[in-house]
C-alpha cells in the first residue's frame, strides 16, 4: 500500500508542476498500451481542481485529449504494423486474408459501439484501439467514439476525485462500484444493440 501511496504522491506533485500537460502525457501513456492505470490520475487532479490549484473542466478535457492521443498512437501502431504484419505472416496465427475482410466489416459496420463499449470496460479500453486499427476503422468514427467513451470515463474519475478528496481507499472503493455498474450498463447497451440489428434485419425488405 506503501508503494501506491508513494506513486498517489508522484503524481500529485507531477500534476501540481506540469498542470494540464502533465495530465495528458500521463493519460497519453494510460490509453496506449504502457501498464499505467487512470485510477491513479485522474482523479489526484480533481483532488486539485478542488483545493483551488487546477480548474475542472480543464483537468476533464486534459484528460480526454490524453485519453484521445494515446488511443491514436495505439491506432496508428496496428494501422503500419499490426495490418501488414497480419497480412504477411497471418496464416502462422490462424488468421487468413478472410478473416481480416471479415474484421474490416465488422468494424464498419459495429465499429462505433466496440469502440465505445471498450473504453468503458477494465483492461480492454487500453487495447481496443488495436483491432481497431487493424480492420482499418473509419479514423473519424474511431476518434469520435473513443472521445465519446474516454469522456465519460474521465469525467467519472475527475468527480469522484473532486468529491471524494485525495483519501485513496475512498477513491478505490467508489470507484469499485461505479466500475460495476458501468461494465452492466454496457452489458445490457450491447444486449440491446444486438437487438436492435436483429430487429432491424428482420424487418428489413427480404429479412427473415
Amino acid at each position: 500500500m506503501s508503494l501506491l501511496q508513494d506513486l498517489i504522491g508522484w503524481i500529485v506533485a507531477t500534476i501540481g508542476h506540469m498542470g494540464y500537460p502533465g495530465v495528458v502525457a500521463l493519460m497519453f501513456l494510460e490509453s496506449s498500451f504502457f501498464p499505467f492505470p487512470s485510477e491513479v490520475v485522474v482523479p489526484p487532479a480533481g483532488y486539485l481542481a478542488s483545493v483551488g490549484e487546477m480548474n475542472l473542466w480543464a483537468v476533464i478535457a486534459s484528460g480526454i485529449l490524453g485519453s484521445l492521443l494515446g488511443a491514436l498512437f495505439n491506432y496508428w501502431i496496428a494501422v503500419h504494423w499490426g495490418r501488414p504484419f497480419f497480412e504477411r505472416y497471418g496464416k502462422y496465427f490462424l488468421v487468413s486474408p478472410s478473416s481480416l475482410d471479415k474484421a474490416d466489416r465488422f468494424f464498419a459496420r459495429h465499429g462505433h459501439i466496440s469502440t465505445f463499449t471498450g473504453r468503458l470496460l477494465p483492461v480492454i479500453r487500453q487495447y481496443v484501439s488495436l483491432p481497431a486499427g487493424i480492420a482499418r476503422m473509419p479514423l473519424g468514427s474511431f476518434c469520435f467514439f473513443t472521445a465519446l467513451g474516454s469522456g465519460i470515463w474521465v469525467v467519472v474519475l475527475a468527480l469522484v476525485g473532486y468529491w471524494i478528496g485525495n483519501n485513496q481507499e475512498l477513491v478505490h472503493q467508489a470507484l469499485h462500484r461505479i466500475t460495476f455498474l458501468l461494465v452492466g450498463g454496457c452489458v445490457l447497451l450491447v444486449g440491446a444493440y444486438v437487438w436492435w440489428q436483429r430487429r432491424r434485419r428482420g424487418t428489413a425488405p427480404g429479412g427473415a
